[in-house]
């Protein structure tokens, strides 16, 4: 990618491993640098956690107690009582039969606080989404309060930043940055979740593998940029992502400043979107796992 002269211009380098190490580079010249580098923070204590989630997972013993010896046949041992009966119908779940339900289960937010709305869990069987659900998705993506208070800090960064010098300062300055940041995530949300993905009939969904290691499910989850899942179920290629996210930045041209419409500077708008998606999948995919250890060390 062709790095620009501008002084204020950001870029940073991400090397994930999908069976091989690949190199990328996004670059940023607005307020998007920053949600870049703090997402990829987040994303990088995640993976870490998920790779304990693993660790603890392989040294954890069975703790499957061993059968008892039969009794002899005939003894009053081998004729159960009542009240042991109803104690063993009565008795609490294992906790391993609690966790192997956990494994692989989705909620409807990461740390109490991400939306996680699109995130399928392991081995759901779901009914394709109508254009009615799709557009309901990108609304809960958009207008969840999480999204208003990411939309606020970005915009007061980026106007302490003197990102966009026409947008000047002051309360009138600091609106222009919100409701310009706040467009871009609105266009981007359902252009990728609801416009797009209703024209191609496509699953805007993001499907979790949840079996494997850690790096076959890594490459997945940055896998699921390119390749998505039809309605109907097939593997096909993700039309919604690539070009949803490009006409997201290319709308975007029409209401920020006429020297931030050339080709480069969409060409990064889109990049730094498509680049976000590819961390938070890799979130999405080990939030199951983060779960698990607090679960597990819940007292």
């Amino acid at each position: 990618m062709r790095e620009s002269n501008c002084s204020e211009n950001l870029t940073f380098g991400a090397t994930l491993l999908c069976g091989s190490s690949v190199k990328f580079w996004l670059t940023a010249e607005y307020s998007g640098g920053f949600l870049i580098r703090r997402t990829l923070l987040f994303s990088v204590i995640l993976l870490a956690l998920a790779l304990a989630a693993g660790n603890a997972r392989a040294q954890q013993p069975d703790a499957t107690p061993p059968a008892a010896a039969d009794p002899q046949p005939g003894t009053q041992a081998n004729r159960p009582s009542q009240s042991s009966t109803d104690a063993r119908l009565n008795s609490p779940k294992p906790k391993n039969d609690e966790h192997s339900e956990l494994e692989g289960k989705q909620s409807k937010r990461i740390l109490g606080i991400i939306p996680n709305y699109r995130s399928v869990s392991v081995d759901a069987q779901l009914p394709p989404e109508t254009f009615k659900q799709k557009f309901w998705l990108a609304t809960e993506d958009t207008f969840d309060y999480s999204n208003f208070i990411l939309v606020g800090a970005i915009s007061g960064i980026s106007m302490a930043q003197k990102s966009i010098p026409e947008f000047h300062q002051g309360a009138a300055g600091y609106g222009r940055y919100y409701w310009h940041s706040f467009a871009d995530t609105g266009i981007g949300n359902y252009m990728t979740e609801a416009i797009v993905p209703t024209l191609t009939r496509e699953d805007p969904r993001y499907y979790t593998l949840g079996r494997g290691g850690f790096f076959k499910r890594t490459g997945y989850a940055v896998s699921r940029l390119v390749i998505t899942r039809t309605d109907s179920g097939r593997a096909t290629f993700n039309i919604s992502e690539i070009v949803g996210n490009g006409a997201a930045a290319g709308i975007a041209n029409t209401y920020y400043p006429a020297k931030y419409g050339t080709f480069v500077k969409t060409y990064q708008r889109w990049g730094t979107q498509v680049g976000l998606d590819g961390i938070f999948n890799i979130a999405k995919e080990f939030w199951p796992d983060i779960k698990r250890i607090a679960l597990r060390r819940r007292p």
